[in-house]
This record gives C-alpha cells, sequence and structure tokens, in this order.
C-alpha cells in the first residue's frame, strides 16, 4: 500500500528504520504497534526477504515451506499474515511541522525495541505518484 499525497499534491514526509537485523515476527508485532500508537503516524509499510508458503523451484518445488515465522500478527488492531522478514520500517508522518516530535517518539521505541543497533533516516521513500511504468502497463488510468 501507499501513502496519500497531502491535499496540495505534496508528498508528506517518511522516517525509515533500518534495523541492524531482520526482525522476527514478535519484534515486528510488538514495534509496529508501539510506532501506530504514536500521535502523527499516518502509515507504515514494511520490507523485507520474503517468506513463501510454497517451493516454486528446484527438486522440492510445491512442497509447503512452513517456516516458524510466517504467522499471523495483530497489528493496530487487525490481523495481518506476515509474509516477509522485516529489513526496513518505513513510517509516514501526517505533517511537515512535526516531523522533529515524531522521529524523537520513534527513536525511543527503537532503543528500546532494538537493542542490536539501527539507523533512522528522513526523507520521502515510497512512490506517491503513478510512474510512466505505471501508465504503460496500465495499472492506472
Amino acid at each position: 500500500m501507499q501513502g496519500a499525497p497531502t491535499p496540495e499534491g505534496v508528498p508528506l514526509p517518511e522516517i525509515m528504520i533500518m534495523p541492524s537485523r531482520l526482525l522476527s515476527a514478535d519484534t515486528t508485532e510488538k514495534i509496529l504497534n508501539k510506532i501506530y500508537g504514536v500521535r502523527f503516524v499516518r502509515h507504515i509499510n514494511c520490507q523485507g526477504e520474503g517468506l513463501p508458503e510454497k517451493l516454486t523451484s528446484g527438486p522440492g518445488s510445491g512442497l509447503l515451506v512452513n517456516h516458524p515465522e510466517r504467522k499471523v500478527i495483530k497489528v493496530n488492531g487487525k490481523d495481518t499474515e506476515l509474509k516477509i522478514l522485516v529489513g526496513r520500517i518505513f513510517v509516514e508522518i501526517e505533517d511537515f511541522e512535526h516531523v522533529e516530535e515524531t522521529l524523537q517518539k520513534i527513536e525511543k521505541i527503537c532503543e528500546e525495541m532494538l537493542p542490536f543497533g539501527f539507523d533512522l533516516e528522513v526523507g520521502r521513500y515510497s512512490k506517491f505518484k503513478p510512474t510512466t511504468t505505471d501508465y504503460a502497463n496500465k495499472r492506472c488510468s
């Protein structure tokens, strides 16, 4: 999912959290719920290594993988199937005036939840308007 631009068409800022390790399902659930509790957080998007349900190639093609980290987690009150080992978290902020305040709160959460280290960056990492490829592939009108 992608966040929406402001009514003026200006993309909203994002905070990118880059943990030093891939996150387990339990850690992912806890940190996402804490981040959703921060005021001015509009949207969260995660990226990471895929956890396929079935093998797609090789001699075991079609067999179930049964990875212990592929499970259903409860995030912001909703059940979500975790299909990745999270390696990056993108947090979209509601407006420009509250970026510094939100960054400080998210940094405290990360210090508590990610004792192995992390990096934070502020910018815009998710696309917010259709690209030429989207038009060529008819994913938009």
